[in-house]
C-alpha cells in the first residue's frame, strides 16, 4: 500500500509539473508572438517616419498613413552622427540607449515597457539613425491580464488536482488500507473474525464478502481438522461405553434367550449409533466446506429433531427432553432443508445433550417452527447458564465456561454444531443468563419448490 501511496504522490507531482509547464509554454509562446508582431508594426512606422523625414512624403509605398493606426505613446527620433559614431544632433533619443543601437543596420530592443525600432540611413552624405518607440499595449495590459489569469488557473488547477487526489485516496486507498489492516488481524487463533462489509455495493463490497466466504470455508476446515481427534473421542466414547456396559451386563450372569436378544438389540442400536457418528465425523473431517454440499439431499428437520432426541436418550437415560411441535406449519414442505441428516442430527443432539447435562433437572426444552424461508429450532434449558463476559468465547475450540468445572466435557460440541449449521447456510445464536439457563436458536433455510423438484429428479446429486 505504501507503493500505491508513493505512486499517488508521484502522479500528483507529475500532474502539477505538467500543468506548470503547460502554463509556462503558453506564456512563452504568446509573449514571443506579441513581441514579434509588435516589432513588425514598429518597423513599419519607422519606415514611414523615415520617408516623411527625408522625403517629406506621407506615403512611401502607395498607401496612406491615415490607414496606419498610431501606436500607444508612439515617438519618433532622428539622430545624426559622424563616422566616429559621435552624435551631432539628437531629436530626443535617450543617449543611454545609443550603445544598443546598430549604427550600420537595424535593431530592435525593449526598455521597460517601451519597445524601440532603429535603422541606419545614409542621406546626402550624412549618417542618420531613425528610431520609433512605443508601448506595447497588448503586452502591458492584455498579456499581463492573461498572465494573471493563467496564474490563478494554475493555482486552482493544482488545488483541484490535490483535492481530487486526496478524495481518491480517501475513497479508494483508505478503504483498501482498512481492509488490509483487518486482514492482518486475522490469524489461526481468531479465524472467527470477519472483514467489515460496507453498505455500498461495489468492488470492495464484493471483495470483502468473497474474503469472508473464504474465511468461512477455511475456519470450518481448519477447526474440523484441528479438532477431529478430540471430536472423535468426545462423540465415540459414549456409545462405546454403552456397548461395553451392555456386554458386561449380558455376561454378568446366565440369562434367558429373550434377555440375551434384548441386550444384543441394545448393543446393535448402540453400534448403529456409533457407526453413524463415525461416518459423520469422517465425513466432516474428510471433505471440505463446499464439497459437503455435494452430499446434501432433502431432509425433514422434524425427523432430524426426533432422531436427535432418541440419540440423546440412548446416551443417557436420565436425560429428559420436552419437545414442542405446536409451531409446526401446516405445509410439511416448509420443514425440508437441503443438508446432511447425520451431520444435522449430530449438531442438534450435541446441543440438546449439553442442555440436559448442564441442567439440574437434566431436562432440555426443544421447540420447532418455521418462518418465511426457513425453519427454526429452539433448544432451551434451565441450567447453570454462561457468564456474560464469557459468551464471546463459547465458539473457541476447547473453551469451557468457568462454572463448568463439575461437568465432564471438552468444549467441542458447540463449535462443531455451529460449523455444521454454517455448512447448511444457517445461523446459530446463543443467549444465556447466569444461573437461569441458556437458549440456542438455530435457523436453517428451507428448500424452495424448484430445488426440491430438481433434487427428486436427480436423487444422487
Amino acid at each position: 500500500m505504501r507503493n500505491y501511496t508513493k505512486m499517488l504522490y508521484a502522479l500528483i507531482t507529475v500532474l502539477v509539473i505538467y500543468t506548470i509547464s503547460f502554463v509556462v509554454f503558453i506564456m512563452y509562446s504568446i509573449t514571443n508572438f506579441a513581441f514579434a508582431d509588435f516589432y513588425k508594426r514598429l518597423d513599419l512606422r519607422r519606415n514611414l517616419a523615415a520617408e516623411r523625414m527625408f522625403n517629406g512624403k506621407r506615403t512611401g509605398t502607395g498607401w496612406s498613413l491615415t490607414y496606419v493606426e498610431e501606436l500607444n505613446k508612439q515617438r519618433e527620433f532622428i539622430v545624426e552622427f559622424d563616422d566616429q559614431q559621435h552624435i551631432m544632433h539628437n531629436s530626443g533619443l535617450d543617449s543611454k540607449l545609443w550603445g544598443r543601437v546598430d549604427k550600420s543596420g537595424t535593431s530592435n530592443f525593449k526598455v521597460g515597457n517601451t519597445f524601440y525600432s532603429t535603422k541606419f540611413y545614409l542621406h546626402k552624405g550624412k549618417n542618420y539613425i531613425i528610431a520609433v518607440s512605443a508601448e506595447n499595449y497588448f503586452y502591458t495590459h492584455h498579456l499581463s491580464y492573461l498572465r494573471n489569469m493563467l496564474i490563478v488557473a494554475l493555482l486552482l488547477g493544482v488545488l483541484f488536482v490535490v483535492v481530487v487526489s486526496l478524495l481518491v485516496k480517501r475513497s479508494f486507498i483508505k478503504p483498501i488500507s482498512e481492509l488490509i489492516g483487518e486482514v492482518e488481524k486475522i490469524g489461526s487463533e481468531n479465524l472467527y473474525l470477519r472483514l467489515t462489509v460496507g453498505k455500498e455495493k461495489g468492488i470492495l463490497h464484493k471483495l470483502a464478502s468473497t474474503f469472508n466466504q473464504m474465511l468461512n470455508r477455511i475456519e470450518t476446515s481448519f477447526e474440523t481438522q484441528k479438532n477431529f481427534i478430540s471430536n472423535a473421542s468426545h462423540e465415540l466414547n459414549t456409545p462405546l461405553t454403552s456397548i461395553i456396559g451392555i456386554a458386561d451386563l449380558a455376561l454378568s450372569k446366565e440369562r434367558s434367550i429373550e434377555e440375551y436378544q434384548q441386550l444384543i438389540h441394545k448393543i446393535m442400536d448402540a453400534a448403529d449409533n456409533l457407526e453413524k457418528k463415525t461416518s459423520a465425523l469422517l465425513l466432516l473431517a474428510r471433505t471440505g466446506f463446499e464439497n459437503n454440499q455435494l452430499l446434501f439431499k432433502p431432509v425433514r428437520i422434524d425427523q432430524i429433531v426426533m432422531d436427535a432426541e432418541m440419540t440423546v436418550k440412548a446416551i443417557n437415560e436420565h436425560f429428559h427432553i420436552k419437545t414442542d411441535f405446536s409451531m409446526l406449519p401446516d405445509d410439511s414442505m416448509k420443514l425440508k432443508v437441503n443438508g446432511s441428516a447425520p451431520l444435522l442430527q449430530l449438531a442438534i443432539s450435541n446441543i440438546v445433550s449439553n442442555a440436559c447435562k448442564y441442567s439440574s433437572n437434566k431436562t432440555a426444552y426443544v421447540a420447532l417452527g418455521a418462518f418465511d424461508k426457513g425453519v427454526l429450532i429452539l433448544i432451551r434449558d434451565e441450567g447453570i447458564g454462561i457468564p456474560e463476559q464469557e459468551l464471546s468465547y463459547i465458539y473457541d475450540p476447547y473453551f469451557r465456561a468457568s462454572n463448568t468445572a463439575n461437568f465432564l466435557g471438552y468444549g467441542i460440541g458447540l463449535p462443531l454444531a455451529r460449523n455444521i449449521v454454517k455448512m447448511h447456510h444457517g445461523q446459530l445464536f446463543v443467549s444465556s443468563t447466569l444461573g437461569k439457563g441458556t437458549t440456542v436458536r438455530i435457523e436453517l433455510p428451507t428448500m424452495d419448490a424448484r430445488a426440491l423438484a430438481k433434487a427428486k429428479q436427480n436423487p444422487t446429486a
